[in-house]
Protein backbone atom coordinates (compact mmCIF):
# COMPACT_ATOMS: atom_id res chain seq x y z
CA UNK A 1 0.00 0.00 0.00
CA UNK A 2 1.55 3.27 -1.08
CA UNK A 3 -1.35 5.42 -2.26
CA UNK A 4 -2.00 9.14 -1.82
CA UNK A 5 -4.71 8.78 0.87
CA UNK A 6 -4.48 8.50 4.63
CA UNK A 7 -7.88 7.48 6.04
CA UNK A 8 -8.31 8.39 9.71
CA UNK A 9 -10.70 6.99 12.28
CA UNK A 10 -12.53 10.33 12.67
CA UNK A 11 -13.69 10.00 9.02
CA UNK A 12 -11.25 12.57 7.71
CA UNK A 13 -9.14 11.62 4.69
CA UNK A 14 -5.80 13.25 3.88
CA UNK A 15 -4.79 13.52 0.20
CA UNK A 16 -1.09 13.88 -0.62
CA UNK A 17 -1.25 16.33 -3.54
CA UNK A 18 2.17 15.54 -5.04
CA UNK A 19 1.50 11.78 -5.30
CA UNK A 20 1.29 10.56 -8.93
CA UNK A 21 -2.15 9.02 -8.27
CA UNK A 22 -3.53 12.11 -6.48
CA UNK A 23 -5.76 13.36 -9.32
CA UNK A 24 -7.27 9.94 -9.90
CA UNK A 25 -7.89 9.48 -6.17
CA UNK A 26 -9.42 12.98 -5.85
CA UNK A 27 -11.85 12.19 -8.67
CA UNK A 28 -13.07 9.02 -6.93
CA UNK A 29 -13.06 10.49 -3.42
CA UNK A 30 -15.13 13.55 -4.37
CA UNK A 31 -18.09 11.24 -5.12
CA UNK A 32 -18.76 10.79 -1.40
CA UNK A 33 -16.43 13.07 0.60
CA UNK A 34 -16.24 16.86 0.97
CA UNK A 35 -13.04 18.89 0.88
CA UNK A 36 -12.51 20.83 4.12
CA UNK A 37 -9.04 22.34 3.74
CA UNK A 38 -6.75 22.68 0.74
CA UNK A 39 -3.27 24.00 1.61
CA UNK A 40 -0.38 23.35 -0.77
CA UNK A 41 0.68 19.79 0.02
CA UNK A 42 -2.04 17.87 1.89
CA UNK A 43 -5.78 18.32 1.35
CA UNK A 44 -8.25 17.26 4.03
CA UNK A 45 -11.58 15.65 3.12
CA UNK A 46 -14.40 14.65 5.45
CA UNK A 47 -16.78 11.76 4.92
CA UNK A 48 -20.25 12.93 6.02
CA UNK A 49 -23.56 11.12 6.27
CA UNK A 50 -25.19 13.38 3.69
CA UNK A 51 -22.28 12.87 1.30
CA UNK A 52 -22.63 9.10 1.63
CA UNK A 53 -26.41 9.21 1.11
CA UNK A 54 -26.10 11.47 -1.94
CA UNK A 55 -23.57 9.06 -3.40
CA UNK A 56 -25.86 6.10 -2.67
CA UNK A 57 -28.81 7.86 -4.32
CA UNK A 58 -26.63 8.50 -7.39
CA UNK A 59 -26.01 4.75 -7.69
CA UNK A 60 -22.74 4.22 -5.77
CA UNK A 61 -22.64 1.36 -3.25
CA UNK A 62 -20.83 1.17 0.08
CA UNK A 63 -18.61 -1.54 -1.41
CA UNK A 64 -17.52 0.81 -4.22
CA UNK A 65 -16.77 3.65 -1.80
CA UNK A 66 -14.73 1.40 0.49
CA UNK A 67 -12.92 -0.03 -2.53
CA UNK A 68 -11.88 3.53 -3.48
CA UNK A 69 -10.43 4.12 -0.01
CA UNK A 70 -8.62 0.77 0.02
CA UNK A 71 -7.25 1.18 -3.53
CA UNK A 72 -5.62 4.55 -2.81
CA UNK A 73 -4.80 4.24 0.91
CA UNK A 74 -1.23 4.50 2.18
CA UNK A 75 -2.15 2.55 5.32
CA UNK A 76 -4.98 0.10 6.12
CA UNK A 77 -8.42 1.75 6.33
CA UNK A 78 -9.49 1.75 10.02
CA UNK A 79 -12.11 -0.89 10.78
CA UNK A 80 -14.33 1.72 12.45
CA UNK A 81 -14.50 3.69 9.18
CA UNK A 82 -15.33 0.58 7.16
CA UNK A 83 -18.18 -0.34 9.52
CA UNK A 84 -19.40 3.26 9.73
CA UNK A 85 -19.59 3.68 5.94
CA UNK A 86 -21.30 0.33 5.51
CA UNK A 87 -23.90 1.05 8.20
CA UNK A 88 -24.52 4.68 7.18
CA UNK A 89 -25.03 3.83 3.51
CA UNK A 90 -27.24 0.93 4.61
CA UNK A 91 -29.65 3.35 6.29
CA UNK A 92 -30.68 4.84 2.93
CA UNK A 93 -33.84 3.16 1.69
CA UNK A 94 -34.61 1.19 4.86
CA UNK A 95 -37.70 3.40 4.99
CA UNK A 96 -39.79 3.82 1.85
CA UNK A 97 -42.58 6.32 1.24
CA UNK A 98 -45.05 4.88 -1.25
CA UNK A 99 -48.70 4.89 -2.29
CA UNK A 100 -51.30 2.19 -2.21
CA UNK A 101 -52.68 1.35 -5.61
CA UNK A 102 -54.85 4.18 -6.85
CA UNK A 103 -58.42 3.87 -8.03
CA UNK A 104 -59.59 5.48 -11.24
CA UNK A 105 -60.83 8.51 -9.30
CA UNK A 106 -58.58 8.86 -6.26
CA UNK A 107 -54.81 8.67 -5.72
CA UNK A 108 -53.71 5.87 -3.44
CA UNK A 109 -53.14 6.51 0.24
CA UNK A 110 -49.67 7.69 1.25
CA UNK A 111 -47.81 5.15 3.40
CA UNK A 112 -44.42 4.66 5.01
CA UNK A 113 -42.96 1.17 5.07
CA UNK A 114 -39.88 -0.21 6.77
CA UNK A 115 -37.90 -3.36 6.14
CA UNK A 116 -37.22 -3.43 9.87
CA UNK A 117 -40.04 -3.23 12.42
CA UNK A 118 -37.65 -1.80 15.04
CA UNK A 119 -36.75 1.14 12.78
CA UNK A 120 -40.39 1.93 12.12
CA UNK A 121 -41.16 1.68 15.84
CA UNK A 122 -38.31 4.14 16.54
CA UNK A 123 -39.51 6.77 14.10
CA UNK A 124 -43.20 6.50 15.05
CA UNK A 125 -42.30 7.33 18.66
CA UNK A 126 -40.47 10.49 17.58
CA UNK A 127 -42.43 13.56 18.70
CA UNK A 128 -41.58 15.49 15.50
CA UNK A 129 -42.78 12.67 13.22
CA UNK A 130 -45.85 11.43 15.13
CA UNK A 131 -48.11 14.31 13.89
CA UNK A 132 -47.53 13.23 10.30
CA UNK A 133 -48.69 9.65 10.88
CA UNK A 134 -52.13 8.24 10.22
CA UNK A 135 -52.91 4.69 11.34
CA UNK A 136 -50.71 1.68 12.04
CA UNK A 137 -51.48 -1.05 9.55
CA UNK A 138 -48.80 -3.58 10.41
CA UNK A 139 -45.54 -3.60 12.36
CA UNK A 140 -43.79 -2.37 9.21
CA UNK A 141 -46.37 0.01 7.69
CA UNK A 142 -48.15 3.19 8.72
CA UNK A 143 -50.27 5.56 6.70
CA UNK A 144 -49.10 9.17 6.36
CA UNK A 145 -51.11 12.38 6.30
CA UNK A 146 -51.63 13.23 2.60
CA UNK A 147 -49.98 16.67 3.02
CA UNK A 148 -46.95 15.45 4.99
CA UNK A 149 -44.72 13.90 2.33
CA UNK A 150 -42.11 16.68 2.33
CA UNK A 151 -42.10 17.42 6.05
CA UNK A 152 -41.72 13.79 7.06
CA UNK A 153 -38.70 13.40 4.74
CA UNK A 154 -37.07 16.44 6.36
CA UNK A 155 -37.59 15.07 9.88
CA UNK A 156 -36.47 11.55 8.97
CA UNK A 157 -33.21 12.89 7.55
CA UNK A 158 -32.54 14.83 10.76
CA UNK A 159 -32.68 11.62 12.82
CA UNK A 160 -30.55 9.67 10.37
CA UNK A 161 -33.13 7.68 8.40
CA UNK A 162 -33.30 9.11 4.86
CA UNK A 163 -36.45 7.83 3.17
CA UNK A 164 -36.57 6.55 -0.39
CA UNK A 165 -39.55 8.38 -1.89
CA UNK A 166 -41.34 6.01 -4.29
CA UNK A 167 -44.77 7.61 -3.99
CA UNK A 168 -44.78 8.73 -7.61
CA UNK A 169 -45.78 12.00 -9.23
CA UNK A 170 -48.73 13.62 -10.88
CA UNK A 171 -48.18 13.53 -14.65
CA UNK A 172 -49.46 17.11 -14.95
CA UNK A 173 -51.36 18.40 -17.96
CA UNK A 174 -49.79 16.84 -21.06
CA UNK A 175 -47.97 19.28 -23.32
CA UNK A 176 -45.86 18.02 -26.17
CA UNK A 177 -42.25 19.26 -26.13
CA UNK A 178 -39.59 17.98 -28.51
CA UNK A 179 -35.91 18.75 -28.83
CA UNK A 180 -35.10 20.29 -32.21
CA UNK A 181 -31.64 18.84 -32.81
CA UNK A 182 -30.66 20.93 -35.79
CA UNK A 183 -26.91 20.38 -36.07
CA UNK A 184 -26.55 19.49 -32.40
CA UNK A 185 -27.52 16.73 -29.97
CA UNK A 186 -27.45 16.25 -26.22
CA UNK A 187 -23.93 15.35 -25.17
CA UNK A 188 -23.54 11.87 -23.63
CA UNK A 189 -23.25 13.22 -20.09
CA UNK A 190 -26.32 15.46 -20.59
CA UNK A 191 -28.37 12.49 -21.79
CA UNK A 192 -27.12 10.41 -18.87
CA UNK A 193 -28.14 13.20 -16.49
CA UNK A 194 -31.67 13.22 -17.95
CA UNK A 195 -31.87 9.40 -17.78
CA UNK A 196 -30.62 9.28 -14.17
CA UNK A 197 -33.08 11.98 -13.15
CA UNK A 198 -36.08 10.08 -14.50
CA UNK A 199 -34.85 6.78 -13.10
CA UNK A 200 -34.71 8.38 -9.65
CA UNK A 201 -37.96 10.33 -9.98
CA UNK A 202 -36.76 13.68 -8.65
CA UNK A 203 -33.43 15.13 -7.64
CA UNK A 204 -30.44 17.27 -8.49
CA UNK A 205 -28.10 17.31 -11.48
CA UNK A 206 -24.67 18.83 -10.78
CA UNK A 207 -22.74 20.10 -13.81
CA UNK A 208 -20.00 22.71 -14.22
CA UNK A 209 -20.92 26.19 -15.40
CA UNK A 210 -20.82 26.21 -19.17
CA UNK A 211 -21.53 22.47 -19.45
CA UNK A 212 -25.14 22.95 -20.57
CA UNK A 213 -27.41 22.67 -17.53
CA UNK A 214 -30.17 24.45 -19.48
CA UNK A 215 -30.00 21.72 -22.12
CA UNK A 216 -30.43 19.08 -19.41
CA UNK A 217 -33.53 21.00 -18.32
CA UNK A 218 -34.78 21.06 -21.92
CA UNK A 219 -34.07 17.34 -22.27
CA UNK A 220 -36.03 16.59 -19.10
CA UNK A 221 -38.95 18.70 -20.39
CA UNK A 222 -38.94 16.83 -23.68
CA UNK A 223 -38.93 13.51 -21.83
CA UNK A 224 -41.78 14.59 -19.52
CA UNK A 225 -44.06 16.19 -22.18
CA UNK A 226 -45.99 18.14 -19.56
CA UNK A 227 -46.74 21.65 -18.32
CA UNK A 228 -43.51 22.91 -16.72
CA UNK A 229 -42.70 25.62 -14.18
CA UNK A 230 -39.08 26.84 -14.28
CA UNK A 231 -37.78 28.84 -11.30
CA UNK A 232 -34.70 31.00 -11.93
CA UNK A 233 -32.53 33.53 -10.11
CA UNK A 234 -33.45 36.73 -11.96
CA UNK A 235 -35.18 38.25 -15.00
CA UNK A 236 -32.04 38.16 -17.19
CA UNK A 237 -31.77 34.44 -16.49
CA UNK A 238 -35.48 33.98 -17.30
CA UNK A 239 -34.98 35.57 -20.71
CA UNK A 240 -31.90 33.47 -21.41
CA UNK A 241 -33.89 30.32 -20.58
CA UNK A 242 -36.67 31.48 -22.89
CA UNK A 243 -34.25 32.16 -25.76
CA UNK A 244 -32.57 28.77 -25.30
CA UNK A 245 -35.90 26.89 -25.20
CA UNK A 246 -37.09 28.66 -28.36
CA UNK A 247 -33.82 27.71 -30.07
CA UNK A 248 -33.53 24.11 -28.84
CA UNK A 249 -37.12 22.84 -28.59
CA UNK A 250 -40.39 22.81 -30.50
CA UNK A 251 -41.86 25.38 -28.09
CA UNK A 252 -43.09 28.64 -29.58
CA UNK A 253 -43.36 32.16 -28.15
CA UNK A 254 -47.02 31.58 -27.38
CA UNK A 255 -46.23 28.55 -25.22
CA UNK A 256 -43.61 30.18 -22.94
CA UNK A 257 -44.58 32.74 -20.30
CA UNK A 258 -42.50 34.98 -18.05
CA UNK A 259 -43.65 35.56 -14.49
CA UNK A 260 -41.47 38.23 -12.92
CA UNK A 261 -41.62 41.67 -11.37
CA UNK A 262 -42.29 43.10 -14.82
CA UNK A 263 -44.50 40.51 -16.55
CA UNK A 264 -47.17 38.14 -15.19
CA UNK A 265 -47.79 35.52 -17.89
CA UNK A 266 -48.95 31.98 -17.16
CA UNK A 267 -48.50 29.58 -20.07
CA UNK A 268 -47.85 25.83 -20.47
CA UNK A 269 -44.15 26.54 -19.84
CA UNK A 270 -43.78 29.39 -17.33
CA UNK A 271 -40.44 30.83 -16.22
CA UNK A 272 -40.64 32.60 -12.85
CA UNK A 273 -38.04 34.25 -10.63
CA UNK A 274 -37.34 33.26 -7.04
CA UNK A 275 -37.85 36.90 -6.06
CA UNK A 276 -41.43 37.02 -7.30
CA UNK A 277 -42.28 33.76 -5.56
CA UNK A 278 -40.99 35.11 -2.24
CA UNK A 279 -42.45 38.62 -2.63
CA UNK A 280 -44.85 39.55 0.19
CA UNK A 281 -47.84 41.86 0.34
CA UNK A 282 -49.30 42.67 3.76
CA UNK A 283 -47.17 39.92 5.28
CA UNK A 284 -48.43 37.22 2.90
CA UNK A 285 -46.73 35.65 -0.10
CA UNK A 286 -48.53 37.41 -2.92
CA UNK A 287 -47.85 35.01 -5.79
CA UNK A 288 -48.31 31.54 -4.28
CA UNK A 289 -51.22 30.90 -6.64
CA UNK A 290 -48.60 30.43 -9.36
CA UNK A 291 -47.63 27.08 -7.85
CA UNK A 292 -51.10 25.72 -8.60
CA UNK A 293 -52.01 28.02 -11.50
CA UNK A 294 -51.66 25.09 -13.89
CA UNK A 295 -51.31 21.38 -13.28
CA UNK A 296 -47.51 21.35 -13.47
CA UNK A 297 -45.98 17.95 -14.15
CA UNK A 298 -42.39 19.19 -13.81
CA UNK A 299 -40.78 21.96 -11.74
CA UNK A 300 -37.21 22.96 -12.63
CA UNK A 301 -35.14 24.80 -10.00
CA UNK A 302 -32.23 26.57 -11.70
CA UNK A 303 -29.19 27.31 -9.48
CA UNK A 304 -30.78 25.18 -6.75
CA UNK A 305 -27.95 26.02 -4.33
CA UNK A 306 -29.44 29.56 -4.19
CA UNK A 307 -32.98 28.45 -3.39
CA UNK A 308 -34.33 31.03 -0.86
CA UNK A 309 -35.40 29.60 2.49
CA UNK A 310 -39.11 30.40 1.99
CA UNK A 311 -39.13 28.34 -1.22
CA UNK A 312 -38.12 25.26 0.79
CA UNK A 313 -41.34 25.57 2.79
CA UNK A 314 -43.34 25.95 -0.41
CA UNK A 315 -41.52 23.00 -1.99
CA UNK A 316 -42.45 20.78 0.95
CA UNK A 317 -46.03 21.04 -0.33
CA UNK A 318 -45.09 20.22 -3.95
CA UNK A 319 -43.83 16.69 -3.42
CA UNK A 320 -46.39 15.17 -5.80
CA UNK A 321 -44.83 17.14 -8.67
CA UNK A 322 -41.61 15.94 -10.29
CA UNK A 323 -38.72 18.26 -9.31
CA UNK A 324 -35.39 18.83 -11.08
CA UNK A 325 -32.65 20.88 -9.41
CA UNK A 326 -29.79 22.20 -11.56
CA UNK A 327 -26.54 23.53 -10.09
CA UNK A 328 -22.78 23.72 -10.49
CA UNK A 329 -22.25 23.05 -6.79
CA UNK A 330 -24.40 21.61 -4.02
CA UNK A 331 -22.50 23.78 -1.52
CA UNK A 332 -24.85 26.09 0.40
CA UNK A 333 -23.32 28.68 2.69
CA UNK A 334 -26.38 28.45 4.99
CA UNK A 335 -25.82 24.73 5.57
CA UNK A 336 -29.21 23.70 4.17
CA UNK A 337 -27.90 21.00 1.83
CA UNK A 338 -30.06 18.52 3.77
CA UNK A 339 -33.22 20.44 2.76
CA UNK A 340 -32.20 20.23 -0.91
CA UNK A 341 -31.76 16.45 -0.40
CA UNK A 342 -35.13 16.05 1.34
CA UNK A 343 -37.34 18.38 -0.68
CA UNK A 344 -35.86 18.66 -4.19
CA UNK A 345 -34.30 15.22 -4.07
CA UNK A 346 -30.87 13.61 -3.76
CA UNK A 347 -28.05 14.04 -6.23
CA UNK A 348 -28.84 12.00 -9.35
CA UNK A 349 -25.87 12.97 -11.52
CA UNK A 350 -22.57 14.72 -10.90
CA UNK A 351 -19.90 15.32 -13.55
CA UNK A 352 -16.53 16.50 -12.20
CA UNK A 353 -15.35 19.76 -13.78
CA UNK A 354 -11.99 18.40 -14.93
CA UNK A 355 -13.66 15.39 -16.55
CA UNK A 356 -15.88 17.63 -18.69
CA UNK A 357 -12.84 19.80 -19.46
CA UNK A 358 -10.88 16.72 -20.60
CA UNK A 359 -13.71 15.91 -23.03
CA UNK A 360 -13.36 19.40 -24.53
CA UNK A 361 -16.81 20.64 -23.49
CA UNK A 362 -15.58 23.42 -21.18
CA UNK A 363 -12.48 25.59 -21.45
CA UNK A 364 -9.33 24.84 -19.48
CA UNK A 365 -8.72 27.52 -16.87
CA UNK A 366 -5.76 28.78 -14.87
CA UNK A 367 -6.41 30.23 -11.41
CA UNK A 368 -4.17 32.80 -9.74
CA UNK A 369 -4.14 34.40 -6.30
CA UNK A 370 -2.45 37.80 -6.50
CA UNK A 371 -1.18 38.89 -3.08
CA UNK A 372 -0.92 42.62 -2.43
CA UNK A 373 0.94 44.37 0.39
CA UNK A 374 -0.98 47.12 2.14
CA UNK A 375 0.91 50.38 2.72
CA UNK A 376 1.94 51.02 6.33
CA UNK A 377 -0.83 53.57 6.94
CA UNK A 378 -3.51 51.12 5.78
CA UNK A 379 -1.93 48.32 7.83
CA UNK A 380 -2.22 50.48 10.93
CA UNK A 381 -5.84 51.39 10.15
CA UNK A 382 -6.63 47.70 9.58
CA UNK A 383 -4.96 46.69 12.86
CA UNK A 384 -6.94 49.31 14.80
CA UNK A 385 -10.32 48.37 13.30
CA UNK A 386 -13.07 46.24 14.79
CA UNK A 387 -13.37 42.68 13.50
CA UNK A 388 -16.53 43.40 11.51
CA UNK A 389 -14.79 46.27 9.65
CA UNK A 390 -11.58 44.48 8.77
CA UNK A 391 -12.79 42.48 5.78
CA UNK A 392 -14.20 45.51 4.02
CA UNK A 393 -10.99 47.48 4.63
CA UNK A 394 -8.85 44.66 3.23
CA UNK A 395 -11.21 43.81 0.35
CA UNK A 396 -11.48 47.42 -0.83
CA UNK A 397 -7.80 48.33 -0.35
CA UNK A 398 -6.87 51.14 -2.81
CA UNK A 399 -3.68 49.23 -3.68
CA UNK A 400 -5.85 46.74 -5.60
CA UNK A 401 -6.76 49.36 -8.19
CA UNK A 402 -3.29 49.50 -9.79
CA UNK A 403 -3.13 45.69 -9.90
CA UNK A 404 -6.45 45.60 -11.78
CA UNK A 405 -5.05 48.11 -14.29
CA UNK A 406 -1.91 45.98 -14.72
CA UNK A 407 -3.95 42.83 -15.36
CA UNK A 408 -6.28 44.58 -17.82
CA UNK A 409 -3.19 45.84 -19.71
CA UNK A 410 -1.63 42.35 -19.62
CA UNK A 411 -4.76 40.92 -21.29
CA UNK A 412 -5.37 43.82 -23.64
CA UNK A 413 -7.88 42.93 -26.36
CA UNK A 414 -9.47 40.06 -24.42
CA UNK A 415 -12.93 40.19 -22.89
CA UNK A 416 -12.48 40.85 -19.19
CA UNK A 417 -14.88 40.77 -16.24
CA UNK A 418 -13.83 42.80 -13.19
CA UNK A 419 -15.89 41.58 -10.23
CA UNK A 420 -16.45 43.37 -6.91
CA UNK A 421 -18.66 43.11 -3.87
CA UNK A 422 -18.95 46.76 -2.81
CA UNK A 423 -20.79 49.40 -4.84
CA UNK A 424 -18.37 52.25 -4.11
CA UNK A 425 -15.47 50.01 -5.14
CA UNK A 426 -17.29 49.04 -8.36
CA UNK A 427 -17.86 52.71 -9.18
CA UNK A 428 -14.20 53.52 -8.56
CA UNK A 429 -13.07 50.62 -10.76
CA UNK A 430 -15.47 51.65 -13.52
CA UNK A 431 -14.15 55.23 -13.52
CA UNK A 432 -10.49 54.17 -13.40
CA UNK A 433 -10.84 51.67 -16.27
CA UNK A 434 -13.26 53.72 -18.34
CA UNK A 435 -15.50 50.64 -18.43
CA UNK A 436 -19.28 50.34 -17.90
CA UNK A 437 -20.53 49.02 -14.57
CA UNK A 438 -23.38 46.62 -13.92
CA UNK A 439 -24.97 46.18 -10.47
CA UNK A 440 -28.27 45.16 -8.93
CA UNK A 441 -29.51 48.72 -9.52
CA UNK A 442 -28.95 48.47 -13.28
CA UNK A 443 -32.33 48.15 -15.06
CA UNK A 444 -32.94 44.81 -16.78
CA UNK A 445 -32.96 46.35 -20.28
CA UNK A 446 -29.64 48.06 -19.59
CA UNK A 447 -28.15 44.82 -18.23
CA UNK A 448 -29.17 42.94 -21.35
CA UNK A 449 -27.69 45.67 -23.57
CA UNK A 450 -24.36 45.65 -21.69
CA UNK A 451 -24.17 41.85 -21.76
CA UNK A 452 -24.87 41.85 -25.50
CA UNK A 453 -22.20 44.50 -26.17
CA UNK A 454 -19.75 42.36 -24.18
CA UNK A 455 -20.72 39.25 -26.16
CA UNK A 456 -20.26 40.91 -29.54
CA UNK A 457 -16.98 42.59 -28.53
CA UNK A 458 -18.17 46.22 -28.61
CA UNK A 459 -17.34 46.34 -24.89
CA UNK A 460 -14.14 44.55 -23.87
CA UNK A 461 -14.14 45.25 -20.11
CA UNK A 462 -17.20 45.05 -17.85
CA UNK A 463 -17.17 45.88 -14.12
CA UNK A 464 -19.84 43.81 -12.37
CA UNK A 465 -21.25 43.12 -8.92
CA UNK A 466 -22.47 39.75 -7.68
CA UNK A 467 -25.50 40.01 -10.01
CA UNK A 468 -23.24 38.52 -12.70
CA UNK A 469 -22.39 35.46 -10.57
CA UNK A 470 -25.30 33.39 -11.80
CA UNK A 471 -27.04 32.29 -14.98
CA UNK A 472 -25.32 34.80 -17.23
CA UNK A 473 -24.17 33.52 -20.60
CA UNK A 474 -20.96 35.33 -21.61
CA UNK A 475 -19.23 32.71 -23.76
CA UNK A 476 -16.30 34.82 -24.96
CA UNK A 477 -15.18 36.05 -21.51
CA UNK A 478 -11.60 34.83 -21.05
CA UNK A 479 -10.45 36.78 -17.97
CA UNK A 480 -12.11 37.38 -14.61
CA UNK A 481 -10.48 39.62 -11.99
CA UNK A 482 -12.12 39.11 -8.59
CA UNK A 483 -11.34 42.19 -6.51
CA UNK A 484 -13.64 41.35 -3.59
CA UNK A 485 -16.20 38.68 -2.76
CA UNK A 486 -18.81 37.47 -0.28
CA UNK A 487 -16.45 36.65 2.59
CA UNK A 488 -15.55 32.93 2.25
CA UNK A 489 -18.26 31.82 -0.16
CA UNK A 490 -17.20 28.62 -1.98
CA UNK A 491 -20.20 28.55 -4.30
CA UNK A 492 -19.58 32.18 -5.34
CA UNK A 493 -15.98 31.33 -6.28
CA UNK A 494 -17.23 28.42 -8.38
CA UNK A 495 -19.82 30.57 -10.12
CA UNK A 496 -17.32 33.32 -10.88
CA UNK A 497 -14.84 30.93 -12.46
CA UNK A 498 -17.82 29.45 -14.28
CA UNK A 499 -18.33 32.69 -16.20
CA UNK A 500 -15.14 31.76 -18.11
CA UNK A 501 -15.67 28.10 -18.85
CA UNK A 502 -17.77 28.11 -21.99
CA UNK A 503 -15.61 26.99 -24.95
CA UNK A 504 -14.25 30.02 -26.84
CA UNK A 505 -14.44 30.69 -30.56
CA UNK A 506 -11.22 32.66 -30.06
CA UNK A 507 -9.47 29.57 -28.68
CA UNK A 508 -7.98 31.69 -25.87
CA UNK A 509 -7.46 30.02 -22.47
CA UNK A 510 -9.36 31.22 -19.40
CA UNK A 511 -7.56 33.09 -16.59
CA UNK A 512 -9.15 33.70 -13.19
CA UNK A 513 -7.43 36.15 -10.84
CA UNK A 514 -8.32 36.73 -7.18
CA UNK A 515 -6.80 39.84 -5.60
CA UNK A 516 -5.95 39.36 -1.93
CA UNK A 517 -4.55 41.75 0.68
CA UNK A 518 -1.66 39.85 2.27
CA UNK A 519 -1.78 38.92 5.99
CA UNK A 520 -5.42 39.98 6.44
CA UNK A 521 -8.78 38.24 6.76
CA UNK A 522 -9.05 38.78 2.99
CA UNK A 523 -6.39 36.06 2.61
CA UNK A 524 -8.14 33.77 5.11
CA UNK A 525 -11.49 34.08 3.32
CA UNK A 526 -9.80 33.47 -0.05
CA UNK A 527 -8.51 30.11 1.18
CA UNK A 528 -12.01 29.07 2.19
CA UNK A 529 -13.53 30.27 -1.11
CA UNK A 530 -11.03 28.16 -3.02
CA UNK A 531 -12.00 24.88 -1.34
CA UNK A 532 -14.69 23.82 -3.80
CA UNK A 533 -12.53 24.49 -6.85
CA UNK A 534 -9.61 22.67 -5.24
CA UNK A 535 -11.94 19.69 -4.80
CA UNK A 536 -12.62 19.85 -8.53
CA UNK A 537 -8.91 19.68 -9.30
CA UNK A 538 -8.10 23.37 -9.84
CA UNK A 539 -4.96 24.74 -8.19
CA UNK A 540 -4.11 28.39 -7.55
CA UNK A 541 -0.74 29.83 -8.52
CA UNK A 542 0.36 32.49 -6.02
CA UNK A 543 1.57 35.71 -7.67
CA UNK A 544 3.12 38.73 -5.99
CA UNK A 545 1.66 42.04 -7.12
CA UNK A 546 5.17 43.54 -7.40
CA UNK A 547 6.24 40.83 -9.84
CA UNK A 548 3.08 41.42 -11.85
CA UNK A 549 3.88 45.11 -12.26
CA UNK A 550 7.44 44.27 -13.31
Amino acid sequence: MNGPLIVQSDRTVLLEVAHPDAEEARHELAIFAELERAPEHVHTYRITRLGLWNARAAGHTAEQMLATLERYAKFPVPQTVQIDIDETVGRYGRLVIARDEASADEPGELVIRGSDAAVLAEITRNSKIAPFLGIRRTSTEWTLQPWARGQVKQELLKIGWPADDQAGYTPGTPHEIELVEDGWALRPYQQQAVDNFFAGGSGVVVLPCGAGKTLVGAGAMAAADTNTLILVTNTVSARQWRAELLKRTSLTDDEIGEYSGQVKEIKPVTIATYQILTAKRKGEYAHLALLDALDWGLIVYDEVHLLPAPVFKLTAELQARRRLGLTATLVREDGRESDVFSLIGPKRFDAPWKEIEAQGFISPASCFEVRIDLPQSERLEYAASADDERYRLAATAPAKLQVVKDLVAKHDGERILVIGQYLDQIEELSDALGAPQLTGATPVAERERLYQEFRDGTTKVLVVSKVANFSVDLPEATVAIQVSGSFGSRQEEAQRLGRLLRPKESGLPANFYTLVARDTVDQDFAQNRQRFLAEQGYSYTILDAHELAA
